[in-house]
């Protein structure tokens, strides 16, 4: 059901731009290699520049491979994460010439390859991959979602707008279809039974693990172990649980249950009241999503941890709340280490469990996404009524996200990571922010110095994984904050008032300062309000370098926090390249 619609008001000023129509697949691909290639690569090298004009473009010079490319510009942004619209297009002699989006991704490879001085013959496969997702979402048929939360679970037809594959897929079509969130699958678990005393198993307290109990009934002496289908199908052939199912140590009970939605991260599900996190052998966006043996563990470990911290964090922001991980399941290693991993499950907890009543949960990344693709977009909410209303929303939503996530980590040495799919928003009625639900213990740190006790009380595996060090923590949760949820989410304000977006930053800089007092002006926020660079997580030259997420490095970005920027950096983020150099 549609929030209501703001009260019309009695003004001369223009009604604000339509949010923009859905791009094609090839266009949406396209505009997401160069928001990249601009990022990482052309920005730094001084290699992008914004042409003059109403209808100015965007152009990038591959300087390796001496390729000019551009793509024309919607608007532009402080951050210079700018909009566009249509196909790239490529210099040849004095003409602009169309490119198609493989054509495009050709190119990249090339650069990348004489940037890097290393091939990758995985990464035109991904792109396709990629592109096939994105173009399967825009095809599907329109389905009644079972709530408006799960309905902004499953919106995110583009994904991730830096990051080169956000949609690829790692398993054919027609498999997909049947387990992704944007083609609003549901399906029962595939229910195991595990003798008991093979049962691995780590909780905070019984009631933990009672939401696996009861999903289904199993024969006496042993224990429920609920199981991805699609993790069962790609497990189904292993030596280990060939032998377990012929023994009797496991017993495949078949799908049982009632259906469970897959959330925006594919392996999460939501059901019987609570999410289950799956892992999944497969390769997704940029990883193959396994549930680590330190991963298990570490979930309830963080859980325990941080339950005293959050609870001094709900006193003085009580608006704000995480959602806990007290549980995990699985097969015992002694059945066979890989199918521990394979076959493990972390419980968290569902949305009743912090939610508050009458408030309706939607997926941050849903609300702020460039494009309209569910009802939960900035669009469909009071911002899309009026400037003051889109300053109001503003104003509920920082005060709600900002504070917390700054005081758990110079407060408390928490390291939150509050990206865009990390996040829910809690709207009322009227659509207004009144709560922050903030999920995955897989990206929460720990500092080593205030958590020092805790983390040596833990096994090295374990304790190592959820730490990090203070620079290491900062840049994590400055991108995962500022650029990733603040900067997107801005943007989608922006989109529809676009005169807004320097008083939308003015108001960032405003609770940041707020927040530098509380916390006695620690240095990384008087750089920020300094005007120092921004972290920004390098996706592309990860993806090309066959990095792991963990391991991808940050750049730094002009931030337009600044009042000033120096250094030859335009007020919209873009690095000035001579013009001579292009015709």
């Amino acid at each position: 059901m549609p929030f209501p619609s703001a009260q019309p008001r009695t003004t001369s000023a223009p009604a604000p731009p339509a949010p923009p129509a859905l791009p094609s697949a090839d266009d949406a691909v396209a505009h997401t290699l160069l928001n990249c290639l601009h990022r990482e690569v052309c920005g730094p090298e001084a290699g992008s520049f914004v042409e003059p004009g109403d209808a100015g473009h965007l152009r990038l010079h591959l300087a390796r491979s001496g390729t000019w490319l551009r793509v024309r510009l919607r608007r532009t942004s402080l951050l210079g994460d700018h909009r566009f619209i249509g196909p790239a297009a490529e210099l040849r002699g004095s003409a602009w010439c169309v490119l198609t989006w493989s054509e495009l991704a050709e190119r990249i490879h090339t650069e990348l390859g004489l940037r890097t001085g290393v091939g990758n013959d995985e990464f035109l496969g991904q792109l396709a991959s990629s592109h096939a997702g994105v173009a399967a979402g825009l095809a599907r048929e329109a389905a009644r979602p079972a709530s408006r939360y799960l309905e902004s679970e499953q919106a995110l037809l583009f994904g991730h707008r830096f990051h080169p594959t956000p949609k690829a897929r790692g398993a054919d079509p027609a498999t997909w279809a049947a387990y992704a969130p944007e083609a609003r699958a549901a399906f029962r678990l595939r229910h195991l039974a595990v003798r008991t005393e093979l049962i691995a198993q780590e909780r905070i307290s019984a009631a933990d693990t009672a939401v696996l109990d009861r999903l289904g009934s199993v024969p006496a002496g042993y224990t429920l172990l609920p199981a991805h289908p699609w993790q069962f199908e790609l497990l189904a052939e292993h030596p280990s649980l060939r032998a377990a199912l012929a023994g009797g140590d496991v017993l495949d009970l078949g799908p049982g249950g009632d259906p469970f939605t897959p959330t925006a991260s594919v392996r999460t599900l939501a059901g019987a009241g609570v999410f289950l996190k799956f892992g999944l052998n497969v390769r997704i966006t940029n990883c193959v999503r396994r549930n680590a043996a330190y991963e298990l563990s570490g979930a309830v470990a963080l859980t325990r941890a941080l339950a005293p911290i959050l609870a001094r964090s709900a006193a003085r922001y009580p608006d704000f709340a995480m959602l806990g991980e007290p549980a995990y399941r699985s097969v015992s290693a002694a059945v066979a280490p890989d199918l521990l991993e394979g076959f493990g499950v972390i419980v968290r907890d569902g949305l009743d469990a912090r939610l508050r009543p009458g408030l309706t949960a939607l997926l941050a990344g849903a609300v702020a996404a460039e494009y309209p693709t569910g009802s939960a977009h900035v669009s469909r909410l009071p911002p899309g009524s009026g400037p003051h209303a889109a300053l109001r929303w503003w104003d509920d939503y920082l005060r709600l996200l900002v504070p917390p996530v700054l005081a758990a980590y110079f407060a408390h040495g928490v390291v939150l990571e509050p990206h865009l799919q990390n996040v829910l928003l809690a709207v009322d009625e009227a659509g207004r922010p009144r709560q922050v639900l903030i999920r995955d213990m897989e990206g929460t740190k720990l500092l080593p110095g205030p958590h020092a006790a805790t983390l040596a009380a833990l096994p090295p595996s374990v304790a190592e994984p959820m730490t990090y060090t203070a620079r290491r923590g900062w840049d994590r949760v400055a991108y995962c904050l500022l650029v990733n949820n603040i900067a997107e989410m801005l943007a989608a304000l922006t989109d529809l008032h676009p005169q807004l977006e320097a008083r939308l930053w003015a108001r960032v800089r405003t609770v940041l300062a707020n927040c530098s007092a509380e916390h006695g002006e620690p240095a990384p926020l008087r750089a920020l309000l300094a005007g120092g660079p921004l972290p920004a997580k390098g996706n592309l030259l990860a993806r090309w370098e066959r990095r792991a997420d963990r391991e991808a490095r940050y750049l730094r970005i002009p931030s337009p926090l600044a009042a000033s920027i120096p250094g030859g950096v335009r007020p919209d983020g873009v690095r000035r390249t001579p013009a001579r150099s292009a015709r």
